[in-house]
């Protein structure tokens, strides 16, 4: 499955990694904000979230490197780009 199709079918759980002050412009309806700097240190939180995880941001630039970080750590996880797109979807099934 892609990240398209979790975030239709409400799966996963999205994690925005931009800033605070990016998130707290706007964000997914639903997310949590983790940003990217702190990422390595909330692995095991981030562990007991439903899984997959679904990465956001504002370009996709950051969600690809937590991507691979948590791969790497046998995280079950998703870029899904922009944090608009993932909004953009995530409306359409509201």
């Amino acid at each position: 499955m892609n990240a398209e199709q979790f975030i239709r079918e409400n799966k996963g759980t999205i994690i925005d990694v931009r800033t605070p002050a990016e998130y707290m412009g706007g964000h997914v309806a639903g997310s949590i904000n983790i940003p990217l700097n702190e990422v390595p240190h909330r692995v095991d939180e981030i562990k007991t979230k439903e899984l997959p995880i679904i990465l956001c941001c504002a370009s996709g630039n950051r969600s690809g490197q937590a991507t691979c970080f948590l791969s790497a750590q046998g995280i079950e996880c998703i870029n899904a780009g922009s944090w608009m797109d993932v909004n953009y979807l995530q409306s359409l099934i509201q």
